[in-house]
C-alpha cells in the first residue's frame, strides 16, 4: 500500500469521529462537512511523520478547523443567537451507523442551543474534554492556553450547560406519549389539553430563517396559543427521531415545512425547538414517511 492509500484509509477510519467532533462544535452539518473536508486537506498536507496516535492528531486538526470557524461566525453574526435553531439529525426509523457516531453521548437539540452560547475557547474546551475525553493537556495548545486555563474553560461552560440545558427523560415511549398527546390537542385546537402537557416554564423557539419572523416564546400558555395558530399544519405532522429523541416532521404533500425536536423532562415539554427555515430544510436528509 503506498502513502497516499495509507493516509486515505487512515482518515476514513476516523471519519465519523471527526464529523461528530464538528457538529457538537458547530451545530451544523453543512459546516461539520465542510471542517472534515479541510480537515482532510490539512491532513495530507502534513502527513503522519512522528505522529504516534493519528486519531488524536485528526482531531486537534479538525478541532482547530471548527475554532477559526466558530470565531469567524462570532464576529460577522448579528441574528440573536437564542433563535437558531442547530441542525437537525432526523431519521424515521432506524439509525444508521454515522447517525449513531453523530448521536453518541445524547446530543439533543436543547444542548447543541446552549453550547451556541458559549464562547468559541469554552465550547471547544466542554466538547473536546466533557464529550470525547480529550485530555487538558491536549486542549491547551489548540486554545493557546495552560492545561489549568483550559481547565477552567471547561468548568465555565459545564456550569453554563447545566443551568441551561433541561435533562431530557430517556425513555422513548414515555417522550412519544407525550409529544402524541401534544398532536392531539394541537389537531384539536384545545387549548386546555395543551397546556397540561407543556412545563410552566416551557421554551418554543422557531427558526424561519428570517431574524424578523423567528421567535423565542416562553411560558406554557404562551407557547400553546402559538401552537394553536399552526394547527392546520399539525395533521401533516409525522414521529421521527430527532437527535434520538422523538419529534416530528411536518411535511404538507411531502414537502418539508419543518423539523420539531421536543426536550421532554418528568413528563412534560420543556423545550420545543423548531427549524422552519426552507433553505436548511432542503439541505438536511430528512427520509420524510408517506402521509
Amino acid at each position: 500500500m503506498d502513502e497516499d492509500q495509507l493516509l486515505t484509509e487512515r482518515f476514513e477510519e476516523n471519519r465519523p469521529h471527526l464529523r461528530a467532533v464538528a457538529y457538537r462544535m458547530l451545530g451544523s452539518l453543512t459546516e461539520a462537512d465542510d471542517a472534515v473536508q479541510e480537515t482532510w486537506l490539512r491532513f495530507t498536507r502534513s502527513g503522519t511523520d512522528g505522529v504516534d496516535n493519528v486519531g488524536g492528531w485528526l482531531t486537534t486538526i479538525v478541532a482547530r478547523v471548527c475554532l477559526t470557524m466558530l470565531r469567524s461566525r462570532t464576529t460577522r453574526r448579528e441574528d440573536p443567537l437564542d433563535v437558531r435553531v442547530p441542525d437537525p439529525v432526523v431519521s424515521a426509523g432506524g439509525i444508521d451507523p454515522e447517525q449513531e457516531a453523530l448521536l453518541a453521548d445524547s446530543v439533543g437539540l436543547a444542548l447543541l442551543v446552549v453550547l451556541q452560547t458559549l464562547a468559541p475557547a469554552e465550547r471547544l474546551a466542554f466538547v473536546l474534554h466533557d464529550m470525547f475525553a480529550v485530555p487538558f493537556e491536549d486542549i491547551a495548545p489548540i486554545v493557546d492556553r495552560s492545561p489549568a486555563a483550559a481547565r477552567q474553560l471547561a468548568s465555565r461552560a459545564r456550569r453554563r450547560v447545566r443551568g441551561a440545558a433541561p435533562a431530557p427523560d430517556a425513555d422513548l415511549a414515555r417522550q412519544r406519549e407525550v409529544v402524541d398527546a401534544f398532536l392531539a390537542a394541537s389537531r384539536e385546537g384545545d387549548f386546555e389539553a395543551l397546556v397540561a402537557v407543556l412545563d410552566p416554564d416551557v421554551v418554543l423557539r422557531a427558526d424561519f430563517g428570517d431574524q424578523s419572523i423567528s421567535t423565542v416564546i416562553r411560558g406554557a400558555r404562551a407557547v400553546a396559543e402559538q401552537a394553536l395558530t399552526f394547527n392546520s399544519y399539525a395533521r401533516f405532522a409525522r414521529p421521527a427521531l430527532i437527535n434520538g429523541a422523538v419529534g416530528v416532521v411536518t411535511a404538507p404533500e411531502g414537502r418539508a415545512f419543518s423539523v420539531m425536536g421536543f426536550t421532554i423532562t418528568d413528563g412534560k415539554v420543556t423545550e420545543l425547538n423548531i427549524l422552519a427555515d426552507p433553505e436548511r430544510l432542503r439541505r438536511l436528509d430528512l427520509s420524510i414517511p408517506p402521509d
